[in-house]
């Protein structure tokens, strides 16, 4: 549809917003609540303002890559979280964390490019390559992918490959991969349709140990500088539990107590914890700590998360993030742990 209006469009417009205004008088729609006419200016309001409707709630716009959304803006990873009720058992397991590794959080990213995890965005025309799966075939996707034969890869073992390609809006992660020939072969893999944001089969991994893509957890140095971050963030924690919580699909231990955290668990900056000495990025980023919360991910380092490769961010700034305690946290209660 034309939105765009020529002269003779807002000359009519004003016209009929004259007459209804001036209908409007007439019948005495305005004169409710209506002071007299004064000679000087109004300084104050004697009557409050009554709303007889209920207002719209404008829902903000969810993260974009590559012209694409990162899946619905009601996708549990775009949600806010800020209002949902604490897990019962949030004190046994923010205690039960503390006792088994690190106690504070950590930006696992910065300015050396050899840490964050990496990502590309390629064309609709992007070559499909074949992919080869070693360890997790029966639960990847099947290539072939639009991955370039030069598309960056994680440093360390973990060697995440991730691409996102426009206008099909479809999201491509590989785990622990490496070339071969001419495509790639994995541990791994998956693709996710970021429009939709389609789950995987239940009990199925990815390219992380929950089931769950990893791009739309990374913190990225665009959304950061322009101000906020509408999505949770990915967290790994050094033992979790046998079981996942929806969107997650896949569990990765055998230690059944439940005072560790599961994949796809929840939590969130409390909102008692002071932020205001903090500046810059690391500001940006407790705050979406405390609205979208963090998503336990993959078994790793206590509190590590985890943000896209970019020399561009200031490792100075990043560091006021390292003093933020564990106990800081709280655990969300976003739904039932399930082995199946």
């Amino acid at each position: 549809m034309d939105r765009r209006h020529g002269a003779g469009s807002v000359q009519g417009l004003l016209v009929a917003a004259g007459v209804m205004v001036a209908g409007l008088w007439a019948t005495g729609a305005f004169a409710t609540n209506v002071p007299a006419a004064t000679s000087g200016p109004i300084t104050s309001i004697d009557l409050p303002a009554v709303a007889d409707q209920p207002a719209d709630r404008v829902t903000p716009p969810g993260p974009t890559i590559g012209g694409c959304p990162v899946f619905p803006t009601s996708n549990a990873w775009n949600q806010d979280i800020s209002q949902l009720p604490v897990h019962p058992r949030s004190a046994q397991m923010i205690s039960t964390i503390q006792a088994n590794g690190g106690d504070d959080l950590h930006p696992d990213f910065g300015s050396n490019t050899d840490y964050g995890i990496p990502y590309v965005i390629v064309p609709e025309t992007q070559a499909n390559v074949p992919i080869s799966y070693d360890a997790y075939g029966d639960e990847s996707d099947p290539g072939p992918f639009p991955i370039p034969l030069n598309a960056p890869v994680e440093g360390g073992s973990d060697a995440h490959v991730l691409v996102v390609q426009q206008g099909t809006c479809t999201l491509y992660e590989l785990f622990a991969a490496s070339r071969s020939g001419n495509g790639w072969r994995a541990d791994s893999g998956a693709k996710w349709n970021l429009i939709t944001g389609d789950l995987r089969e239940i009990g199925w991994t990815s390219a992380d140990a929950a089931g769950l893509p990893i791009l739309p957890g990374l913190v990225r140095f665009d959304e950061v500088t322009s101000g906020v971050i509408r999505h949770a963030i990915r967290v790994t924690f050094s033992r979790t539990q046998r079981g996942f919580i929806l969107p997650a699909t896949h569990f990765a231990s055998s230690d059944g107590n439940p005072n560790l955290p599961a994949m796809g668990q929840r939590l969130r900056l409390r909102a008692d914890f002071d932020i205001s000495r903090l500046t810059g990025a690391s500001r940006v980023i407790a705050i979406a700590m405390r609205d979208y919360g963090l998503i336990v991910a993959d078994n790793g380092s206590n509190w590590f998360f985890q943000g896209a490769t970019d020399a561009r961010w200031d490792d100075d700034d990043l560091e006021q993030l390292k003093d933020i305690p564990g106990t800081a946290f709280e655990v969300v209660d976003t739904g039932p742990v399930r082995t199946s």
